[in-house]
């Protein structure tokens, strides 16, 4: 099947130079790839049942979504544990440890996924089933 993205250039430019470099065939190898490694990564939060233990880390543009982020984490803070925060230019790095049910979490970084002004949520499930 033939598809189109819309996609920044510099973010084609460094996918491209990564995969020429780890001597893969094409893009279409490599997109295919990172969307297997995509589907993996989101099926193991969708999959876990239970109390999970998890490390959540976003970047985001600062000014862009700050009110409304401390307000989701004040929305989810019977599972979120410790945050920290640091600054990288105009954007803001966030780790939250987290605790509690798969489903919380899920919701949780499901309402993080859904600002323009964050870049990217990365999850890793450090224990499930601690019931």
């Amino acid at each position: 099947m033939r598809t189109s993205f819309n996609i920044p250039d510099e973010v084609l430019e460094e996918f491209d130079n990564v995969w020429q470099e780890q001597g893969l065939e094409n893009r279409s190898r490599a997109v295919r790839e990172a969307m297997l490694e995509y589907i993996e990564s989101h099926l193991r939060l969708e999959e876990t049942t239970g109390e999970i233990v998890t490390l959540v880390g976003f970047d985001y543009r600062h000014h862009d979504v700050i009110r409304e982020l401390h307000a989701v984490q004040h929305e989810y803070q019977d599972v979120i544990l410790n945050t920290s925060h640091t600054h990288q230019g105009e954007w803001c790095l966030e780790s939250l440890f987290c605790r509690g049910s798969a489903e919380r979490v899920r919701e949780l970084t499901y309402q993080l996924r859904d600002f323009d002004g964050v870049r990217r949520v990365k999850v890793m499930v450090i224990r499930d089933n601690l019931e």
